[in-house]
């Protein structure tokens, strides 16, 4: 993430562009005339797909994409066309008489999909449309950082336009047909599994180990491919890059249902992309575009990655949970991104409702949240004999599973004035009855340059007040005396 250049990217996309939309409803009966379940409609989500996908999500990533393409002269494509101008993408394209804007329909039953159809035309479009086509497309590319090429069979890419983007410095592929492009030369090109066994010219083996089949031919695909970078996608078992003269690099997905993956190749294109562009090697694009893809893969319908949602997937993959020195050197690279550093303390030894809100608010007024959590010692030395309830780790690992969390690490001070001055975080922020006045480390935050902030808690929520509470329970042994980390408490022998 470091090695990224700053300024912004200039992309352009190419391709085969068509609308999706999701129709949701539920059904509560079948048919007369069929035993197929009849479906009230409740909602329609309607959202670029194909090329437009790609696109949508580079914008949303941070880069400034022009979109060049063709569309129906029809409401469809002004609806697509108005989409992606809401979503941040410069369109260029053309509507061609008497075609049809690709459309995809999806109807969700109770969140399965439960059919499909499609209105579209796969013709190769018209010479007089594929002369205009050239043309924008020439002026499109002009000076562009990256080129991304979405052919999807959908009859934009006809000999000429490909040969229009032959040569370009970066020109990355996503096709259904692979071949076609070799003699582009183009630096990366992104099939599927199926793609590249029919590219190699062998027939699909149900039963095959993929990644083994892959890695094996490694060396066959990049020359076959006539591409410098051949990342070859395994859907729910991540991606494999190749390269000539390097072992095969592979990213790992977390599994997701079929009908949820809709539009996560055309973002892990649009983050891998972007990646190259902005200066990172192929193997740091690949893990890039694996985090994005398994950002959309957790929602419904087609959906896109932004840039901040990118960056803290992939700063959960090096992991939250951090020691100082290299957090240090961490929000170095965020500070150098322009980004804000939020820092906040404590226990943390029953986390309750009142945490998470306050975590939530601290969250939201920078970029970066680094929750700094008291040692064992520490709390013992705070809070008295029986306290933590719970070791640091366990605390520590329970904040790193909340999303609004991007960092955690401990500290055994009674303050945490080291961390700060190793941190300088823009902003220091703490929750409870207090005021900046009250707050020892307040001078030291405003000394380097830090604003400091207080949230309050919700009311009655607090790790004192459900102690005490437990304690009080009628019957309770020991007044339900907390077990110090390490303390074994003996079981008392059942009642006959």
């Amino acid at each position: 993430m470091g090695t990224l250049r700053e300024e912004t990217v200039s992309a352009v996309v190419v391709g085969d562009v068509m609308l999706d939309s999701w129709l949701h409803g539920s059904a509560k009966r079948l048919a007369q005339e069929a035993p197929v379940p009849v479906m009230s409609l409740e909602a329609v989500e309607d959202a670029p797909g194909g090329a437009g996908n790609t696109a949508a999500n580079l914008a949303a990533l941070g880069a400034r994409v022009r979109l060049v393409g063709v569309v129906g002269d029809d409401a469809c494509g002004d609806q697509l066309i108005q989409a992606l101008r809401l979503l941040g993408v410069e369109t260029d394209l053309q509507a061609v008489p008497g075609r049809r804007t690709a459309h995809k329909r999806r109807l969700v039953t109770s969140g399965q999909l439960t059919a499909r159809y499609d209105e579209e035309d796969l013709d190769v479009i018209p010479p007089e449309a594929e002369r205009e086509l050239l043309a924008r497309v020439s002026a499109a590319v002009a000076g562009a950082d990256v080129v991304v090429a979405c052919d999807y069979g959908g009859g934009v890419f006809t000999p000429a336009v490909r040969r229009a983007l032959a040569g370009l410095p970066l020109l990355v592929v996503d096709a259904h047909a692979v071949a076609p492009w070799v003699e582009c030369a183009p630096a990366a090109v992104l099939p599927n599994y199926a793609e590249v066994v029919g590219l190699l010219g062998e027939a699909v083996d149900a039963a095959a180990d993929r990644p083994a089949y892959l890695m094996a031919r490694s060396a066959q695909i990049v020359a076959a491919t006539g591409a410098r970078i051949v990342v070859t996608t395994l859907d729910g078992e991540g991606t494999l890059l190749h390269r000539a003269g390097c072992p095969p690099y592979r990213t790992y997905a977390r599994p997701a249902p079929q009908h949820m993956a809709t539009g996560a190749g055309d973002t892990y294109t649009a983050a891998f992309s972007l990646w190259l562009a902005a200066g990172a090697t192929p193997e740091e694009a690949a893990e890039a575009g694996q985090a994005a893809a398994g950002v959309v893969v957790r929602r419904s319908g087609t959906s896109i990655c932004t840039r901040y949602e990118l960056l803290r997937a992939l700063r959960r993959q090096e992991g939250t949970v951090q020691a100082a020195e290299r957090l240090a050197q961490l929000l170095d690279e965020h500070r150098r991104r322009g980004e804000r550093i939020v820092f906040t303390n404590g226990c943390f030894d029953v986390l309750h409702r009142g945490h998470v809100s306050y975590l939530e608010q601290a969250g939201q007024l920078g970029d970066v949240l680094v929750v700094a959590v008291n040692s064992d010692a520490s709390v013992t030395r705070l809070k008295g004999p029986g306290r933590p309830l719970n070791p640091c780790e366990d605390r520590m690992s329970v904040l790193a599973a909340l999303n609004d969390v991007d960092y955690v690490t401990e500290f055994d001070e009674d303050t945490p004035e080291r961390l700060l001055r190793l941190i300088r975080p823009e902003i220091y922020v703490k929750g409870g009855d207090y005021t900046p006045e009250m707050l020892p480390e307040a001078p030291l935050v405003r000394s380097l340059g830090g604003e400091v902030l207080v949230l309050d808690y919700l009311p009655d929520r607090s790790t004192t007040a459900i102690i005490g509470r437990m304690r009080s329970v009628p019957g309770a042994p020991d007044g339900a005396r907390p077990v110090p980390p390490g303390e074994v408490r003996p079981v008392p022998p059942a009642r006959p």
